[in-house]
């Protein structure tokens, strides 16, 4: 991965929520007392760890779904199975924002890869059109176990992918050959007789949701409160750096990976892979996730999956006691950019089609050059608060 200067690299490059929240954040903030910068980085472990606890929580739901279709495989338990990841991936897209600064997620040893690689070759798990007997799924002699799988994750090719949301995804929805939905796999393929391999599908779909719900166990553990030497006691404790790294997750967030990888490498192919959720035709919706993540951060305010709303000393209101206009420019970005998100149509590959002008396009374009906006915010954020040396990581 490359590391650029986080001003030199944004500069050049440069569930939803509904209106009303987001103008709450904005009024709530308003009128917060001057934060600290310990304040924030504590109320920001805080958010960091009810994520992905909401996340986990979700996630161990799908996997009961799972369960109940892979034991009984039919069209009604599959669209259990199914409503439940995308339930889940609401959750789990908001948590992007706590990425991209070297934390327990993707540090040298963190599970991000196994959990979220994309884009994936569908044949390197599974059969696909016109390969029958393509995928570790029809190689009898391949064992499937969480060791198995993690040690396929990527090997010989990063879209060699074995593992994570989008391994359970294609699982659940097959290819998508339609303009207009998702994949349309059947029941049958999970059902002996009816379809070579089913045995090993089923298996493999259990195995790869169980280790995905391990590694999201483990996440909620680094970011769990009192608890000695875990990473939240330590992040903590680093004061400014803390600080740096939040800011470096919402800028690499912002412009690297959601205005760059997510929205202008589609626009410009146009191809239904690169999109991210290409299956099961979500993307539209991961889209607003990650938006609200970076709400999330910047207004220090969290919707836990019960409603209850976890509010906090955030970054907004740390910026705000030393530059009032770059915090209320920053604030009108930031809640520009998660209701642009929310304009966007399914499915996400018919929005990027067409000319210059095709109205899904344009609702792209604006979505990104909102993003780089609040990315140059961002930016000047971090030096109104005194923070000037930024690496941004370009994915």
């Amino acid at each position: 991965m490359k590391h650029l200067s986080l001003a030199a690299a944004l500069v050049a490059a440069f569930a939803c929520l509904p209106a009303s929240v987001l103008a709450q954040n904005a009024a709530t903030a308003s009128v917060t007392a001057a934060a600290q910068p310990t304040e924030v980085a504590r109320h920001y472990a805080a958010l960091v760890h009810a994520s992905y606890e909401d996340t986990l929580a979700a996630a161990g739901s799908m996997q009961a779904k799972v369960a109940a279709f892979t034991a009984a495989p039919s069209q009604a338990t599959l669209d259990e199975a199914r409503r439940a990841w995308l339930a889940a991936r609401e959750f789990y897209g908001q948590t992007e924002a706590f990425r991209f600064y070297g934390g327990p997620i993707d540090d040298a040893k963190g599970p991000e890869g196994r959990i979220n690689a994309w884009p994936m070759d569908e044949s390197f798990v599974d059969s696909v059109k016109d390969k029958p007997n393509a995928g570790l799924v029809n190689n009898r002699r391949f064992a499937i176990t969480k060791a198995s799988l993690s040690r396929q994750n990527e090997r010989g090719g990063e879209e060699n992918i074995a593992t994570g949301w989008h391994a359970v995804e294609f699982l659940l929805w097959g290819q998508d050959f339609s303009d207009s939905g998702p994949g349309n796999r059947s029941f049958e393929d999970f059902v002996d007789g009816k379809a070579p391999n089913a045995d090993r599908r089923r298996q493999y779909l259990t195995v790869v949701t169980e280790l995905l719900v391990d590694d999201l166990g483990f996440l909620v553990r680094a970011w769990a409160p009192n608890v000695k030497n875990n990473y939240r006691a330590r992040f903590e404790q680093q004061g400014g750096e803390a600080l740096r790294k939040i800011f470096v997750g919402l800028g690499s967030l912002s412009r690297g990976e959601l205005a760059g990888e997510r929205l202008e490498v589609a626009l410009a192919s146009q191809e239904q892979e690169d999109e991210h959720s290409c299956f099961s035709d979500n993307t539209h919706r991961d889209v607003v996730a990650n938006a609200t993540g970076i709400a999330n951060v910047w207004f220090g305010r969290h919707q836990r999956a019960d409603g209850s709303v976890l509010q906090g000393p955030s970054l907004r209101d740390l910026v705000a006691a030393r530059d009032a206009a770059v915090a209320e420019q920053t604030s009108r970005d930031i809640t520009a950019s998660v209701e642009l998100a929310g304009k966007l149509q399914a499915p996400f590959d018919q929005e990027i089609r067409g000319g210059k002008d095709a109205p899904g396009r344009l609702r792209v374009q604006a979505l990104v050059a909102s993003l780089n906006a609040q990315a140059r915010d961002l930016v000047n954020a971090a030096n109104a608060v005194g923070i000037t040396k930024l690496t941004l990581v370009n994915p």
